[in-house]
């Protein structure tokens, strides 16, 4: 078993999971989890070699471009239906990650 494929899989599932959650329970907390379990996602993302490499670290950057600024427009405005909205596309990066990362997982070889 790869145990650096199962981590990077598994940060990348947190990564949609945390966010789906905020969308649950609108706080503050949820919304830094989700945002500092993608950040590791996608620190995790720049050393990968693979094929579709470039997509990958791309989808989980926009992620971090939307949980980012949603925390702190939910921190210092208050204004849940924006952050909302930023996380609803950070969720949508995170499914196009998830469908990559499974062509990806489609596409490599495997050795018996």
């Amino acid at each position: 078993m790869n145990w650096g494929k199962v981590f990077y899989i598994f940060f990348t599932l947190m990564s949609l999971t945390t966010s789906a959650a905020f969308l649950y329970e609108h706080t503050i907390v949820a919304l830094f989890i989700a945002g500092s379990v993608n950040v590791i996602s996608t620190l995790l993302k720049i050393g990968v070699r693979n094929v579709l490499s470039a997509e990958l670290l791309a989808g989980s950057l926009v992620a971090d471009l939307h949980l980012i600024p949603a925390f702190f427009v939910m921190q210092f405005s208050n204004n849940e239906k924006l952050a909302v909205g930023l996380v609803i596309g950070a969720v949508i990066a995170n499914i196009y990650t998830i469908f990559v990362t499974m062509i990806e997982s489609a596409k490599e070889k495997v050795d018996f």
